[in-house]
């Protein structure tokens, strides 16, 4: 029994014999390949001669290569087109008609014939350049036609059938010999001129060549969508977007410009019919050509509201056409709630949206008028200025309100999940799009929804003439209900819409604060009002923030929006309850405090912790619009500036606000002490200085406390500097005695101290003003002294003194690194 490899073993023995039986197979086929391309086999007598094996049958190249012969065919025929041109432009008034029309026809036939064999030959390129020539030759014969046989003829209708004539020839020509791609869109676009130079030779009016031009669009689109060539397709497909649309904009402006119904039922109909085919086509061809059905459907919708709506248009009053094209815009929209294909749905509602958007752009001035109209009467403030021009436009309410109805109308209709629509279109369910609207479609419907019937209702007033009172309670209704939204528990599409209406509210509560600017009554009432509103509803989104996440909730932007818009109005209150009141600047300065007080009372409470930080932000605005109104006056100036130092330091007594609010509550003390001085005429620096450096030095002396290691020079030096430096100014140039005696001994103080204490900052700080004082005292006395020596004696004692310290050099050098180590070693 023979004994087998194991399996490992056993593959690697298969593996081997594979390798050299590749390597073997290589071998001969290279040989057998040598052989075959041997011219001749010698024959040797008894072998028997092996056959060799058929090859496979070569297919003869695509093109043949350039040769002698296709040259000169080319030249010949390029020779024979320019000879024929010379001929019809120089000696055709020596040859009779018989003979001209044969010597055309022939040069034509043979030109237009010359492609045949150069396409059997492969020679495409020269082919198509030829036949290109044989077609001008075509438009050449046609013009010798006109200006021979038929002079007398009117030259546009002429044109209108020799085009359709040529237009003819060349489709028939292309479609022979198909393998030409000029001829066939030549064709096409030829094809295009027949039936407007016939609506124009007969004198037709514009909406004839309006309809013109829409019969010739009918069998370009037909040839756009059913031809298989790419080329001819592009060609049809410009066409006849090309012919309808000059069709409808010739039509469309003829509605526009319709003074009847009578007249404009014209136009009407012509866009009317160009609807209804563009329907069609959208309905027959939807599922291989999506796009085109879209854009079919698109324009479909906009030309039958454009019928009907110019229709409407002359039957309505002025001011009012836009409603009437809204109004027609409905019909497209209600194609959401049918089963329609998806592409039909899509162009049909996308026209309505169009006319919808553009009557909205039409009523926007309306809204910009009654948002910021009253802008001009801020420098007449309180004087009973008239209401701002209205545009004239009263049906901007209606256009407004009607598209917000509509918009809420498509958001509440039947729900349907966008992502399960798709995914059963994407698998060829639906061809039709189902009724409903989509998520993401109804939170966009929702927001323009209510931001537009927000702004309908905002101009209502103006339209309408209401009186003042109305006027002004109108943006703060508004305001009331657009916070409503905004802090209600549950709002229908989540998060967008109450950016929405947060956005609504800020807008009214700007409009009815300028609305309101007409008298002292109104402006204190609607800013009362528009600060409870936004406290209101500040308190109660932050109460359900807190009780949501607890004391550590993050603050949301709309919550800090609220809270820092309540903070301005309630600023914008006091400035205006003082003004009306007619308190002065520096007293109603005192009185907007209150504003950044409160706010830092309320800030250190829990319950407004988690919009603490803007509303503090906010707050310094009130306290910088204090500061302007006292800077007419020092006194209340430095008033104003200590008692937002004390409102600081107050709020430098939280864990989390004392680095900033402890430094700018120092910086608003000293300012106060100096505009005050400045009041009082006191112009001694130290007056200025003391108070920076007294503080200063005490917190220095805390650090040191803390942090025994910190360094003199960050504790003491900048204390130190702000008096030293601008006593040592005042010194040098004051005459008196006083001033050098007082800072010398304050000086001399400070280096003894340091020199005590190993303090780096004061002893030398000290020692250096202590030095300029003495030069600055000592140097009338020098001068005196040196202007009473003999000139040679100061040259002398320098030189000795140069000499002394030569001699001594290295034990001045070991002293100055003494002293330098002395230093080093203090703080």
């Amino acid at each position: 029994m023979k004994n087998m490899p194991p399996p490992a073993r056993e593959l690697a023995i298969i593996d081997q014999e594979l390798v050299r039986l590749d390597v073997r197979r290589g071998q001969l086929l290279a040989r057998r390949a040598y052989l075959l391309s041997a011219p001749t086999l010698p024959v040797r007598p008894g072998v028997p001669q092996a056959s060799p094996p058929a090859s496979p049958p070569v297919s003869p190249p695509a093109s043949a290569p350039p040769s002698a012969q296709n040259v000169l065919l080319v030249l010949g025929g390029v020779l024979l087109a320019i000879a024929a041109i010379a001929f019809t432009l120089v000696s055709w008034g020596h040859l009779g008609i018989g003979g001209r029309a044969a010597v055309l026809t022939g040069v034509t036939v043979l030109t237009l014939a010359v492609p045949v064999p150069l396409l059997r030959r492969g020679l495409r390129s020269t082919a198509e350049a030829v036949a290109a020539l044989g077609l001008v030759l075509t438009v050449l014969d046609a013009y010798a036609l006109y200006r021979v046989a038929l002079p007398g003829t009117d030259a546009l209708g002429y044109s209108a059938a020799a085009t359709a004539a040529l237009a003819a020839l060349w489709a028939g020509y292309g479609t022979a010999l198909g393998a030409l791609r000029g001829p066939l869109p030549a064709a096409v676009v030829t094809a295009q001129l027949p039936l407007i130079l016939w609506a124009l030779a007969t004198g037709s009016s514009a909406l004839t060549v309006a309809w013109a031009l829409l019969v010739t669009a009918a069998p370009d689109t037909a040839l756009a969508l059913r031809t298989e060539s790419r080329t001819v397709r592009c060609f049809a497909g410009a066409a006849a977007g090309t012919a309808a649309s000059g069709a409808l904009l010739v039509a469309g402006e003829l509605s526009v410009s319709a003074w009847t119904p009578l007249v404009a039922l014209r136009p009407g109909a012509l866009l009317l019919t160009a609807a209804a085919a563009g329907l069609f086509v959208a309905r027959r061809h939807h599922v291989r050509w999506g796009a085109v059905a879209l854009v079919c459907a698109a324009v479909a919708g906009l030309a039958g509201i454009a019928a009907v709506g110019g229709v409407v248009r002359t039957a309505v009053p002025d001011g009012w056409t836009t409603p009437g094209y809204l109004l027609c815009a409905v019909a497209p929209a209600t194609v959401l709630r049918t089963r329609l294909p998806r592409p039909l749905v899509r162009g049909l509602a996308g026209a309505a949206g169009l006319v919808a958007a553009l009557s909205v752009l039409w009523a926007l001035p309306s809204v910009a008028v009654a948002l910021l109209g009253e802008v001009a009467a801020i420098p007449e403030i309180w004087t009973g200025v008239p209401a701002p021009p209205w545009p004239g436009r009263p049906a901007a309410p209606v256009v407004l309100l009607a598209v917000a109805g509509a918009l809420a109308a498509q958001a509440y209709g039947p729900h349907r999940d966008t992502a399960s629509t798709g995914a059963k279109a994407e698998a060829g369910i639906g061809a039709e799009a189902g009724t409903g609207v989509g998520t993401r479609a109804r939170a966009l419907a929702l927001r323009g929804s209510l931001a537009l019937g927000w702004a309908g209702v905002l101009v209502l007033p103006l339209a309408l003439e209401a009186p003042r009172p109305v006027a002004v309670a109108t943006p703060l209704v508004l305001t009331a209900m657009a916070l409503t939204v905004v802090v209600g528990p549950r709002v229908p599409g989540g998060p967008p819409v109450r950016i929405t209406a947060l956005v609504c509210a800020l807008a009214g509560s700007v409009a009815g604060s300028l609305t309101s600017l007409g008298s002292r009554a109104a402006t204190v009432t609607a800013l009362a009002v528009l600060s409870a509103l936004f406290a209101g509803a500040a308190v109660s989104a932050v109460a359900r923030a807190v009780a949501r996440a607890g004391e550590g909730a993050r603050v949301r932007g709309a919550d800090a929006v609220l809270a820092c818009t309540a903070v301005v109005c309630t600023t914008a209150l006091v400035t205006a309850s003082c003004a009306a009141a007619g308190l002065s600047a520096g007293v109603t300065a005192v009185a907007v405090l209150a504003v950044p007080a409160t706010v830092a009372l309320l800030a250190a409470g829990p319950s407004t912790r988690p919009v603490a930080a803007p509303i503090e932000i906010t707050a310094c605005g009130a306290a910088l619009l204090a500061v302007v109104l006292a800077s007419g006056r020092a006194p209340v100036l430095a008033l104003v500036l200590a008692l937002c130092g004390v409102i600081a330091a107050g709020t430098a007594v939280r864990a989390g606000r004392r680095a900033v609010a402890g430094h700018t509550a120092t910086a608003l003390f000293v300012l106060a002490a100096w505009v005050r001085l400045a009041a009082s005429d006191v112009s001694v620096p130290e007056a200025y200085t003391l108070p920076v450096t007294l503080p200063a030095l005490a917190v220095g002396l805390l650090r040191r406390r803390r942090d025994p290691a910190a360094s003199s020079w960050t504790a003491y030096g900048p204390g130190l500097a702000v008096t030293l430096l601008p006593s040592l100014l005042a010194a040098w140039g004051d005459p008196h005695w006083s001033r050098p005696l007082l800072l010398g001994l304050a000086a001399l103080a400070l280096t003894l101290a340091g020199a005590r204490l190993g303090l780096q900052a004061p002893l030398v700080l000290g020692g250096t003003v202590l030095a300029l004082v003495a030069l600055h005292e000592l140097a009338p006395y020098v001068v005196q002294v040196v202007g009473a020596l003999p000139r040679w004696l100061p040259p002398a004692l320098a030189g000795l003194l140069l000499l002394a310290v030569g001699a001594t050099y290295e034990q001045r050098l070991k002293d100055a690194h003494r002293v330098r180590r002395s230093l080093g070693r203090m703080r």
